[in-house]
């Protein structure tokens, strides 16, 4: 028996995700692109991997497929839902026209301001049914946010943390 598409997404609403950007910046173009992702995770500490999963009808799925294509993801916190919105739905203008950007090592923009950005190369794609998986390797972070609390999506919409009153931090 095979799930039905609509069943899995219910099933994946439970599971709460960080909420981020991606930036992309592709040898051939000039401008820029971004968009927000959730589908992001930790690989491997040593050397620094991640994983972003980017589906095939993504502005910026064509962009990643290019040869010399470098990624950026911006790690955003819970003051940030605008921006992310930005980034999810503006199609016609600048997304970048808001955001206090900048580069790093590779040239993709990193949001100096985020929570955490991890600047990275492509190591590897790997098509993964109407996604394609890109490990990065990361050439360098930085956590201007540490201490703020994450935005997070849960089941179709936005959450903010709290902090217990029994936290020690």
């Amino acid at each position: 028996m095979t799930v039905t598409s609509e069943k899995y997404r219910e099933a994946l609403r439970q599971f709460p995700a960080g909420v981020t950007i991606v930036t992309i910046k592709t040898p051939n173009q000039e401008q820029p692109h971004g968009l927000t992702v959730s589908a992001f995770a930790s690989i491997s500490p040593e050397p620094p991997m991640i994983m972003i999963a980017i589906d095939h009808r993504a502005s910026g799925y064509q962009m990643l497929e290019q040869e010399g294509t470098v990624f950026a993801v911006n790690i955003l916190s819970q003051e940030m839902s605008e921006l992310s919105n930005r980034f999810a739905w503006i199609k016609d203008e600048d997304r970048f026209a808001v955001g206090d950007w900048g580069t790093a090592v590779t040239g993709a923009p990193i949001l100096k301001n985020a929570l955490a950005w991890l600047d990275c190369t492509i190591q590897n794609r790997y098509e993964a049914g109407s996604n394609t998986i890109y490990i990065g390797k990361v050439e360098a972070s930085g956590t201007p946010g540490v201490g703020e609390a994450p935005l997070i999506y849960w089941n179709r919409g936005y959450r903010y943390l709290k902090k217990s009153e029994e936290s020690t931090d």
